[in-house]
């Protein structure tokens, strides 16, 4: 007791004017009202009507959620803005709301103020989030959907195909579930960065006659240097030799291999497989006399009759790169990155160019490659396959 009151005695005792135990719990009290209003606040920001507050947000985004099976579903649950854009631990949450301070900027200035504006800038905002996403393994979307409570059971064949290979690697949902609350950015999809690199470069290089250069899309053919008679499609990442050049017109010389059952509309890059160099409209096909024949002999796997021959068409000048090497490492590496994702992508050498196609098929259902870059991709893998590789299996 005589602790205590000592205790009372110099808690009481003031300083000056005023006793340090008031100072003390008057300072609680008013900790206690700004922690409170500070945490209100807080909260608020979080709720959907805060979130589409500003026409930003409310008439793209918000739209766009309505449609999706997060806003409604059998079971009745619905994920609003904060639950998969704001962290739900303190620390991580105050950090979030820091960096969404910049986000008043674009409000008071009209960044993304207009529906223009904010789909020329959709695939920046919506590759930060995914960044954030991937480095912080999804923990948004985990909240709600965890690998341990997943019945295996209950899943449909191929979606317990993808996801257990995920669940063992404790993958990032966001890997393969992009645009699954919102509409996917349009550059994705016919706006393809990457192809518009090489293209690019295309439109700078200066053709010369007699160099082999290789297409960096691809290319309609036609039978006159007016381009008015259609011959055909020249396949991405083919090798064509320049025969001639007239305007903005490039005569090109194609050395393939052809079947010779059916129509032979197909010229494949070698002997026996079936890689696509091009596709050529069904009445040039049978003209023999377009065609000059090298060599014929027959695949003993098919028992199919092949050809080797060369064709010169014309096509639009501006599509031809010299060299081939910069597309075959941005198609590996997209093909490492979109496969990855999924599962442990096999090396290219390990089918062979053959085999190659239906593999593909079956997995490029699963990400979001433009049709350019799928065929990039599959022709890079079945370039390197174990019929190109020595050594391999």
């Amino acid at each position: 007791m005589k602790a205590i009151m000592a205790l009372w005695n110099t808690l009481k005792r003031p300083p000056v004017h005023i006793s340090l135990g008031i100072i003390i719990i008057a300072s609680f009290a008013a900790g206690i009202i700004f922690w409170g209003g500070f945490n209100t606040a807080m909260e608020y920001t979080n709720t959907e009507q805060f979130c589409v507050s500003c026409h930003e947000m409310e008439n793209n985004v918000y739209q766009e959620l309505q449609t999706t099976v997060h806003w409604q579903n059998r079971s009745g649950v619905r994920a609003i803005c904060s639950d998969c854009h704001v962290p739900h631990n303190w620390t991580d949450k105050m950090a979030r709301k820091m960096q969404a301070s910049k986000e008043v900027w674009g409000k008071i200035f009209g960044t993304i103020n207009t529906r223009e504006k904010f789909e020329a800038k959709r695939l920046e905002m919506a590759q930060r989030e995914w960044d954030r996403f991937k480095a912080n393994g999804s923990l948004e979307c985990r909240n709600c959907h965890d690998y341990n409570s997943m019945d295996w059971a209950k899943m449909s064949d191929e979606a317990r195909r993808m996801m257990a290979p995920a669940a063992e690697r404790n993958q990032s949902c966001m890997d393969c579930h992009k645009g699954i609350a919102h509409h996917l950015p349009a550059q994705m999809g016919s706006e393809d960065p990457l192809m518009a690199a090489f293209a690019q470069e295309a439109n700078a290089t200066r053709l010369a006659a007699g160099n082999a250069y290789f297409t960096a899309k691809p290319v309609q053919l036609f039978t006159d240097p007016g381009l008015t008679q259609p011959a055909g499609t020249l396949a991405m990442a083919t090798e064509v030799t320049v025969a001639d050049l007239e305007g903005d017109s490039v005569q090109l010389e194609i050395a393939a291999w052809r079947k010779e059952k059916g129509f032979g509309r197909v010229l494949y890059e070698d002997f026996g497989q079936n890689i696509v160099s091009a596709i050529l409209e069904r009445d040039i096909a049978q003209q023999d006399s377009a065609f000059a024949y090298h060599e014929k002999k027959e695949d003993e796997l098919t028992g199919l009759p092949w050809a080797e021959v060369s064709v010169k068409l014309w096509a639009q000048s501006g599509a031809y790169i010299p060299r081939p090497d910069a597309m075959w490492q941005s198609a590996d590496q997209t093909y490492r990155d979109a496969c990855s994702v999924c599962h442990a992508e096999p090396d290219p050498e390990h089918f062979s160019a053959n085999s190659w196609p239906a593999m593909f098929a079956g997995m490029v259902g699963f990400t979001n490659l433009g049709q350019n870059t799928q065929d990039l991709v599959l022709k890079y893998l079945q370039k390197h396959s174990s019929d190109y590789v020595q050594g391999s299996h």
